[in-house]
């Protein structure tokens, strides 16, 4: 396995510390202390329960993500979508890789590679990617308020790399 240097620009401002990427201020912290504290949450609240709460909150921040980034670079569309998929691959959550994906009709599926989840709970008979869904459909619904469109969609997880029988991960996206 060759290693790479980021594929994505990265700024710190001297003064501050803070990194930046693109157009958007961002945390760089080890994955292992970003899951230990999600599964001390999930601990606490459930896994279903978390799983709704960082649905909304990855809708909304996918939402404003593809707003700046699409602003930022000049992007619209699907190049939207292509963009967010690469930068969340480039920032080590996991590989995600576009299916399908149609704008007319608010669907597309994406695929899930090496996801860091999976490789910190391992098989654990359930999907552990949940926090990666909401994200989908904010994506997906900024792009089509974009163009105009009135479709709004919602997003599921079929199946994980967690759970037996699965190597990867599979989200899908339809209208509501």
């Amino acid at each position: 396995m060759a290693k790479i240097a980021p594929q994505l620009p990265i700024e710190v401002d001297s003064e501050t510390g803070i990194w930046t990427s693109d157009a958007l201020p961002m945390l760089y912290v080890p994955r292992h202390f970003f899951v230990n504290n999600h599964m001390g949450i999930e601990e606490v609240l459930g896994a279903e329960a978390y799983a709704e709460i960082l649905y909304k909150a990855g809708y909304k921040s996918a939402w404003h993500w593809c707003e700046k980034e699409a602003e930022c670079h000049g992007l619209e569309g699907v190049a939207v979508f292509e963009h967010y998929m690469k930068r969340l691959s480039q920032r080590g959550w996991g590989l995600f890789k576009i299916q399908d994906i149609d704008l007319d009709k608010g669907t597309c599926s994406v695929k899930l590679e090496h996801s860091a989840f999976v490789y910190v709970y391992g098989k654990v008979g359930r999907k552990v990617d949940y926090m990666f869904t909401g994200w989908f459909a904010g994506a997906m619904d900024q792009i089509l308020a974009a163009r105009g469109s009135k479709i709004r969609t919602v997003a599921e997880q079929v199946y994980g790399g967690s759970e037996e029988g699965h190597e990867d991960g599979l989200f899908i996206v339809k209208p509501l």
